[in-house]
């Protein structure tokens, strides 16, 4: 396994990732699968906002499943913290793999001087908490049905983990 920085070139594997995970889980509280032109989009507001696509490529050249993350809130006081995500390609789950790809995203936060990183997380994904909660994650908040998704409720919980950057945060 190799760690990359993605690109465009990655898009098609990343929406084929993204979209299994829209269409058969609640990991997103999404209902419609992405389209080609959204990836052009998305990959274009991580670059203005230099948020890195971290992914985790097979010796066959296979993405196996990547890591980013973007704007919290849009407000300036948030400037120091940033949302996350982890997906990992359904063929190569349970491998540990989703671990290595958020300690990716966590040391580049901590290298752009973010401060706080922020998961939301279905509370149905046990796998997913664990994750979170092995590498120094705490739960900070719950919101009860939040979101309504094959028939049901769904209920978010946020993890969130204190990042040792920036030294000097500034009002500024």
């Amino acid at each position: 396994m190799k760690i990359i920085r993605c690109d465009q070139t990655h898009a098609s594997a990343i929406l084929a990732i993204l979209n299994e995970a829209i269409v058969h889980s609640t990991a997103l509280y999404d209902y419609q699968p992405r389209t080609p032109a959204m990836m052009q989009t998305w990959f274009e507001t991580k670059a203005k906002g230099h948020y890195p696509v971290i992914g985790a490529v097979n010796d066959a050249g296979e993405l196996m499943g990547f890591s980013s993350y973007g704007t919290f809130r849009a407000f300036p006081a948030y400037k120091y913290s940033v949302e996350h995500s982890v997906y990992v390609d359904q063929r190569f789950r349970q491998q540990g793999l989703g671990k290595t790809l958020l300690r990716e995203a966590i040391a580049a936060a901590t290298e752009q001087n973010y401060h706080m990183m922020i998961g939301g997380i279905d509370a149905t994904n046990t796998a997913s908490v664990a994750l979170h909660r092995r590498l120094g994650f705490v739960h900070c908040a719950s919101i009860k049905q939040a979101g309504f998704k094959f028939g049901r409720w769904l209920n978010l919980e946020f993890y969130q983990l204190i990042l040792p950057s920036p030294a000097q945060p500034s009002d500024g």
